[in-house]
């Protein structure tokens, strides 16, 4: 798995979901090839109101849905966000490392008002290493517009996140989400300063939040 900074992403598209005989109503745009076919993520995240989907040179619309590629992964950059990214942002971003190794995507963490230079809270990394997960190479970073333009998906841990995120950079707000959308759709606590018990109850959102989005991987 690549776990390097992002790189350029060529040949790639933004298009303008249509709906039902060509009418334009949404304003969002998808990231995906253009040349491939793509699906429909059920109960769509996001809000995306209509799905594009071009095989043998035509254009097929469809119902309300997430466009996801059927031939290849469309999210090869992913990006998990907290606020001061030495707690539940890095458990996520290294429980999809360890669950993602073997395939070519790349994750990283940033928070909205990040410890920056922090390594990880050290409950929050004494908890993923009894798991057999080593965050000890964490620091944290600060969030920024270019960050959220780059990634292909974007987890953020709390309903507040995410829309910090979109005020940040509207342009990738279609790929923002958080990350216990397939779950409960709940906010994810923060932990921070808190006794352990909090910690393990976080830890084991994060894992049904991180298990929940693998299908879609």
């Amino acid at each position: 798995m690549n776990q390097s900074g992002w790189g350029n992403q060529a040949g790639w598209a933004s298009v303008i979901m249509s709906g039902w005989r060509g009418s334009v109503h949404t304003s969002r745009f998808v990231k995906m090839p253009s040349h491939k076919s793509v699906h429909c993520l059920p109960g769509a995240p996001g809000g995306v109101s209509t799905i594009f989907r071009r095989s043998a040179g035509r254009r097929h619309y469809g119902r309300a849905c997430q466009a996801i590629e059927e031939s290849s992964r469309v999210f090869k950059r992913i990006l998990t966000v907290c606020i001061g990214n030495i707690c539940r942002s890095p458990t996520a971003e290294y429980l999809l490392r360890e669950r993602l190794a073997s395939k070519d995507i790349q994750i990283a963490s940033a928070g909205l008002n990040a410890m920056v230079g922090h390594p990880m809270d050290a409950t929050a990394m004494q908890v993923m290493e009894e798991r057999g997960i080593d965050g000890a190479a964490h620091r944290a970073r600060q969030l920024t517009p270019a960050m959220l333009r780059e990634a292909d998906l974007v987890l953020g841990m709390e309903k507040s996140h995410v829309d910090a995120m979109a005020r940040l950079a509207p342009e990738a707000s279609g790929k923002i989400f958080v990350l216990d959308k397939w779950v409960q759709a709940r906010d994810i606590p923060d932990p921070y300063r808190q006794q352990r018990p909090a910690f393990d109850h976080v830890y084991d959102l994060i894992t049904q939040g991180v298990d929940s989005w693998l299908r879609y991987l």
